[in-house]
């Protein structure tokens, strides 16, 4: 074989050789076996908005999937103290210390109360009063039967409708006061109460997901009770899939439905079988309707996919307290908004478009 022809060869196999490297990702350092393999890491905690919070996340070791997770806790643990409407904080001006203060003084807070506040009366505003945050006279009546009928069931009632009219007169949303430039908040009503249950999980949510994907977080699910919002996608590229719950707790059935999310959207749900007490047989939930003062009871629940964690907690209320006919109308008008309604013997109704997201 001649000069020329072994050169020939050389480079041939040569070749070959950066081909096989390029193809196995070892050229230059930067392929595939070069970069760490990511591995799929859940965290659970009990202790924050009274409820169970699941993270689920990928990362490339379970110690960089714990300084996310610790970091999601650390915001939602801030959302906690600042919209708990029971508990005192050393240090910290909350919803509880603006209740305290009613018809005493302006409390000043943090920005992110007064956030909530408004975006709580755009919900007012938007629902035409079906979700009112200044329902807290009312709703404490509810809460203390609720409370004591669960540890005492045989001897558990319903309040009177003349004590709940009489706290009704003291819900009225104009007469929260809120002065962006001072950073404080008043509420003009000596017996008027806030109660944010309606908005402020939802909208802790959001904004905690918000932080972190400025925080340049991926690949990420938090779920907060029924609040379930996701930032990107699983790692492979495949949407997050998320198991609704099945209302009936006695079904064989633990889900209902089951729906896949796309970057940034969120399900949220709303129902009788998450807070409620029997009297004489009949389930009483947490959700009530301002119209009735009673809680509503057509629908054993209802769920919302939209892109704002806040807005969907919110509309999830709404709908609950509205009639199926009224509700859709008020959905299909809405961006970006489907919702799925559950009737108590397990019958399912959506909205134009909601089932464009489940898994069939």
């Amino acid at each position: 074989m001649n000069k020329t022809k072994v050169t020939s060869v050389v480079i041939i196999v040569l070749l070959i050789v950066l081909i096989l490297l390029a193809q196995s990702g070892r050229l230059f350092g930067n392929g595939r076996e070069s970069e760490p393999e990511m591995q799929h890491y859940t965290a659970t905690f009990l202790d924050i908005f009274d409820t169970r919070t699941e993270i689920v996340g990928f990362a490339t070791s379970e110690e960089e999937f714990r300084k996310q997770a610790d970091v999601v806790k650390e915001r939602l643990v801030y959302y906690n103290n600042l919209y708990d409407i029971y508990n005192d904080y050393e240090g910290v001006n909350n919803i509880k210390t603006i209740n305290d203060n009613a018809g005493i003084a302006p409390v000043e807070v943090d920005e992110e109360i007064i956030n909530l506040l408004k975006f709580s009366k755009e919900m007012y505003d938007l629902t035409d009063g079906r979700v009112n945050i200044a329902m807290g006279s009312v709703l404490s009546i509810w809460h203390e039967h609720r409370e004591y009928g669960s540890e005492n069931p045989e001897r558990a009632t319903l309040p009177e409708l003349s004590e709940l009219e009489a706290a009704n007169a003291h819900t009225n949303i104009d007469d929260l006061i809120i002065d962006e430039e001072a950073h404080t908040v008043y509420l003009a009503d000596p017996e008027m109460s806030l109660d944010v249950g309606s908005t402020g999980k939802g909208y802790a949510c959001q904004r905690v997901m918000d932080y972190c994907r400025e925080q340049g977080m991926d690949h990420l699910l938090l779920s907060l009770g029924g609040n379930i919002s996701g930032i990107g996608t699983r790692y492979d590229g495949s949407s997050f899939r998320v198991a609704i719950q099945n209302p009936d707790l006695d079904s064989e059935e633990e889900y209902i439905e089951k729906v896949d999310l796309e970057d940034g959207q969120c399900v949220v749900s709303s129902g009788d079988y998450q807070r409620y007490y029997v009297v004489d047989g009949k389930v009483y939930c947490h959700i009530i309707n301002p119209d009735t003062l009673f809680p509503a009871d057509t629908f054993a629940a209802v769920s919302i996919i939209t892109k704002d964690s806040g807005k969907a907690d919110a509309l999830s209320t709404a709908l609950y307290n509205m009639s199926l006919e009224e509700g859709m109308e008020f959905v299909n008008a809405q961006p970006d908004v489907e919702a799925m309604w559950v009737f108590h013997d397990g019958k399912k109704v959506y909205s134009d478009h909601f089932e464009e997201s489940t898994v069939k």
